[in-house]
């Protein structure tokens, strides 16, 4: 990881870091924060009749995009009905190679240049796999030899998206929601993602940095193996040094609520953008941009993932959001989804069965440990 070109946080709303630095819940495992959410997923099965109604809540997406879905498929279906809102990627696959054949990985490497050429691609790149979540396995590629050393490290038989990097701090996940025969729909959620940095003071080290800041001290097993080559420099004074990439809650970034900054200007552009992808009614949008304030006219981003019925409404993980109110708005989350594939059922969309979804969820839980690590 390099320092970071940018002014930290430009074009974000500015970052209340005064306050406690996380919530008490923020980083509990998932079998702690969960159990309330899952027996009221559990009371919705019930009521609107349907197990995996969620993998039919959007018809056009794989399994709904709940679960072990193609990211590929998802960007494609956007880059066919609204193209110029899309960052423009590629779908590689990673074939198995002879083991120790330098040779054929610099083909693999060579030919994948050839493509992203070929698509108007060019370094530095994000790699991302085509199946996981959370942040697993994104990276950014500065350099053929970054590519190479990717490509080596990724799975065989996997499949994975270069993305032309859009190189802007700003970042949000933008969460819409419109019930089938609903004239409009609307943003249930708006979560800002600020990515964490240390600023250099001439005489310390970025271990000491990292350590000695107030959030990222607490979270520094998510930073310093991040690091581990320049751990023991010196950062000129004034230097920021940017600790993550990913814009992932779970990988480090700094996660605000921002749902009170929702615009009619900015909800009729994303209201538009779902009504053009067909069959499309919950999900959240992860875009970037140079200025929120655009954002907020309903211009100036570009959609680098669109996820389905199985995103998350991740405002929850601001740090002033008490555990009620989470667990409150997850559960509201749960109830439009359910609705909504109540709602598409009844039209006669069929959802996965049982056996169709643990082969989906098998596949993505076999990959993602094999993944390369997440910058």
């Amino acid at each position: 990881m390099t320092t970071n070109r940018h002014t930290p946080h430009e074009g974000m709303p500015p970052l209340d870091e005064s306050g406690a630095p996380l919530s008490f819940f923020e980083f509990w495992p998932m079998w702690a924060f969960y159990p309330p959410v899952f027996l009221y997923v559990l009371w919705l099965m019930v009521r609107y009749r349907g197990i995996l109604l969620p993998t039919v809540a959007n018809p056009s997406f794989p399994g709904g995009g709940f679960f072990g879905e193609s990211k590929a498929e998802i960007l494609a279906l956007a880059v066919k009905h609204v193209p110029q809102w899309v960052a423009p990627f590629i779908l590689v696959n990673r074939p198995a190679l002879p083991e120790q054949d330098g040779q054929a990985l610099d083909a693999l490497t060579a030919s994948t240049l050839v493509r992203m050429q070929e698509a108007g691609l060019h370094l530095p790149i994000v790699a991302k796999p085509d199946l996981g979540c959370r942040g697993a396995g994104v990276k950014l590629l500065r350099s053929q030899a970054d590519l190479r050393d990717y490509l080596k490290a990724f799975p065989a038989d996997a499949q994975l998206l270069l993305q032309q990097l859009v190189d802007f701090e700003g970042e949000a996940g933008i969460f819409y929601s419109r019930q089938p025969g609903e004239k409009n729909g609307r943003i249930i959620s708006i979560t800002l993602k600020y990515f964490p940095h240390v600023t250099g003071d001439g005489r310390s080290t970025l271990r000491e940095l990292i350590l000695a800041n107030p959030r990222a001290g607490k979270l520094s097993h998510l930073y310093l193996h991040r690091h581990a080559r320049r751990l023991d420099t010196v950062p000129a004074a004034g230097e920021p040094v940017r600790l993550a990439f990913a814009g992932s809650h779970s990988r480090g970034a700094i996660f605000r609520n921002g749902t009170h900054l929702v615009t009619p200007e900015m909800e009729a552009s994303f209201d538009a953008i779902s009504k053009s992808l067909p069959e499309f009614y919950f999900g959240r949008y992860d875009i970037r941009f140079a200025s929120f304030q655009d954002v907020q006219a309903g211009k100036g981003f570009t959609i680098v993932e669109a996820n389905g019925a199985g995103a998350e409404s991740t405002h929850i993980w601001d740090r002033g959001t008490g555990i009620f109110k989470a667990w409150r708005d997850l559960m509201t989350q749960y109830r439009l989804l359910f609705q909504i594939g109540r709602a598409n059922a009844d039209r006669g969309f069929r959802p996965l069965t049982l056996g169709e979804f643990r082969q989906w969820h098998r596949r993505e839980k076999t990959l993602t440990p094999l993944y390369p690590a997440t910058d």
